[in-house]
């Protein structure tokens, strides 16, 4: 019997949007299970509005009608996450030709690290290539409508964070 086919999902996710929700349940056409992991230590730097655990909780929610996606934390590298959990597909989520650049040299980084290891590279629907979470924060920041980016538990905790 062949091995599951595990995929893991790697980011920061502050605040988790429709896109990354979109992604996320888009991997399961060829993965038996996705894991959705929390970097406690993201590649780039950002400025942070919730926890990880925070973050992890809020991804529990939106996904809790799908049994087949986990959400963990992780601290180090990537590739020993994945090993440790023996999952060798990445996906990474590609909005615009500018993320291509840094997601190519990760993949290669990683790739060195630990040759099992196949990046995915999907690209989110049509409607959300634009969105991301740094802009979602910023707007929900100034006061804007967010409820069109983010599911409802993201944003009751936007809400409740940052008020509105």
């Amino acid at each position: 019997m062949a091995e599951p086919r595990v995929v893991v999902y790697p980011g920061s996710f502050d605040p988790l949007t429709l896109g990354h929700e979109d992604i996320a349940r888009r991997c399961l056409k060829f993965a038996d299970s996705v894991t959705i992991a929390v970097a406690h230590h993201p590649t780039q730097h950002k400025d942070r509005l919730f926890s990880v655990v925070e973050r992890v909780e809020m991804i529990e929610e939106c996904f809790a009608d799908e049994p087949r996606i986990e959400v963990a934390q992780f601290t180090g590298l990537l590739v020993d996450f994945c090993a440790g959990r023996k999952a060798n597909i990445v996906v990474r989520g590609l909005r615009a030709v500018s993320d291509f650049e840094y997601e190519f040299q990760m993949a290669l980084m990683n790739r060195a690290l630990y040759p099992e290891m196949e990046m995915v590279f999907m690209a989110p629907a049509g409607k959300f290539t634009f969105l991301s979470a740094s802009l979602v924060r910023e707007v929900a920041t100034l006061g804007g409508d967010v409820s069109r980016f983010v599911s409802p538990p993201v944003l009751r905790r936007l809400q409740e964070r940052i008020g509105g």
